[in-house]
């Protein structure tokens, strides 16, 4: 009877571990050029000291050593493969926000927030705003 509950309760652990992990915004996502509809990057989201960063991992449209122009700063000229794009979000119940978003384009900083679709852990809503405007897009988990 032992070994029973004990086994249950191992496989109820790897259950809600795995749930869990499913839920998580850390990975590698894919995102989406608003004009064409192409891939355009990988982003990968990691969390550092509670807080959830984005660094571009892989560029899909433009060479390795693209440079982003458009940035100001010690960003001025630096590759955007590389770059950590995403700062400083943090956990505000289903959202992660309160952090920065580069946009590697036109090298604005936006406000930002994140959060998975309601009905697709494999879709992730992001959220840039500059007052009351903003703008979403849809990041996809590569597998």
């Amino acid at each position: 009877m032992l070994v029973k509950k004990s086994f249950l309760s191992l496989l109820l652990i790897l259950l809600f571990g795995f749930l869990a992990q499913a839920q998580e915004v850390v990975g590698v996502w894919k995102t989406i050029d608003d004009d064409t509809g192409e891939a355009k990057s990988y982003v990968t989201l990691y969390k550092e000291n509670g807080k959830v960063f984005g660094k571009i991992t892989k560029l899909l449209q433009k060479g390795p050593e693209t440079l982003c122009d458009k940035c100001k700063g010690n960003l001025k000229n630096k590759k955007i493969l590389g770059m950590v794009v995403l700062t400083n979000l943090f956990q505000d119940g289903q959202y992660w926000r309160g952090g920065k978003i580069l946009d590697p384009n036109n090298g604005k900083f936006y406000t930002c927030k994140i959060w998975l679709d309601d009905d697709n852990s494999d879709k992730l809503n992001v959220r840039g705003y500059i007052g009351p405007f903003y703008r979403t897009q849809e990041w996809f988990r590569v597998k």
